[in-house]
């Protein structure tokens, strides 16, 4: 197996903490490495794994070459210009090919918290099972526990095809729901929360965009020829159209299989999630760094260097930095995405 680690992502939602030069994934959100770092880690123990490639934008990948320790630096693949997954995960797929054609290759976000090292790797061999046994494109779903608006959905036929590899055949893809339609989804119970995570083979990745990403792989085709002679392809690559890997060939596929997660996952993707995964107080606070909470509960402080107090209030995420502060209510989280929107309509570039 050829494992990807798609790492082009920003962190938005992690300002004031994230910023371009230092995004979520480079980050310690969690533990005392980096997020990165530990997915690195955490494919390196598989002992299926061939080798690992990362994904990633021209201004990281220095970045990522001095701090990620265990990957060669061949083995960064660099995206001139960012356009969503499908792309970027079809650059790594043709380096895969010149490889090994008839590989395995597995696509993993950079920046997740997966806890259970070992209910992981059986996952991810039962979805080698499934993408070699029925030519497949297979996905990781994880079992909701509450009706999360912030990911997408699986549905899936409650009957497994492969009892003994926890396999199921896909009915359809959901986008993020409203608040009624997600607790809709998670009533039903035959739904899962997208995790982002993909297994197949690159013969059938190909034969798939062949069939329903024609341009995207018509672009494709030219760039592997113009990396096998050692050429520029900054030109091919502007003229493809940003599109995610989920909208442009899993949404359209009609043999998709998921397997249902057996571990512990979190997106990490807000301070909503911090929150939920660390370590809390009898009052339900939360403190990283240094800080005090007087007479307030469900509290998170991240404090980089600056001593930070609430007093009297709850539900608070307060995040310090040596040039910034957020203060917002934790059900607002997911706005700070349009706070960085505004920095960028404001030019500020020193706080981006």
């Amino acid at each position: 197996m050829y494992c990807v680690i798609m790492a082009g992502g920003r962190g938005t939602r992690f300002w004031p903490f994230s910023r371009r030069e230092s995004p979520k994934q480079l980050l310690n959100i969690v533990g005392d490495t980096s997020m990165l770092q530990m997915t690195v880690d955490r494919l390196k123990k598989m002992k299926n794994v061939e080798d690992i490639f990362i994904v990633t934008g021209k201004d990281l990948a220095p970045k990522i070459r001095k701090k990620i320790s265990g990957i060669r630096s061949k083995n960064i693949i660099i995206e001139p210009s960012g356009k969503n997954t499908a792309p970027a995960i079809g650059l790594a797929a043709l380096h895969i090919r010149k490889m090994r054609p008839d590989a395995i290759m597995a696509v993993f976000p950079a920046d997740h918290l997966i806890v259970g090292h070992q209910k992981f790797a059986k996952t991810v061999r039962s979805a080698i099972q499934l993408s070699n046994k029925n030519g497949s494109l297979v996905t990781i779903g994880i079992k909701p526990t509450y009706p999360a608006t912030g990911y997408g959905y699986i549905q899936y036929e409650t009957k497994s095809t492969e009892d003994h590899i926890n396999g199921y055949k896909v009915k359809t893809f959901a986008e993020k729901p409203p608040a009624e339609l997600a607790k809709q989804f998670l009533d039903s119970g035959d739904f899962l929360w997208n995790g982002g995570m993909f297994i197949w083979k690159v013969s059938t990745f190909f034969e798939k965009i062949e069939r329903h990403m024609p341009e995207l792989n018509d672009q494709l085709g030219k760039i592997e020829n113009r990396i096998s002679k050692k050429q520029d392809f900054i030109r091919l690559w502007n003229r493809i159209n940003p599109v995610s890997i989920d909208y442009g060939l899993m949404e359209k596929s009609d043999d998709i299989y998921v397997v249902k997660a057996e571990f512990k996952w979190s997106d990490l993707g807000s301070w909503e999630t911090v929150y939920d995964v660390s370590p809390k107080s009898k009052d339900k606070n939360v403190i990283r760094g240094e800080g005090v909470i007087i007479d307030g509960q469900n509290n998170l402080i991240q404090s980089n260097g600056h001593f930070t107090a609430i007093i009297g209030a709850d539900n608070l995420v307060v995040v310090n930095t040596k040039d910034a502060t957020l203060v917002i209510p934790r059900e607002k989280v997911e706005d700070v995405k349009a706070l960085v929107q505004y920095l960028e309509k404001k030019k500020r570039k020193d706080l981006l």
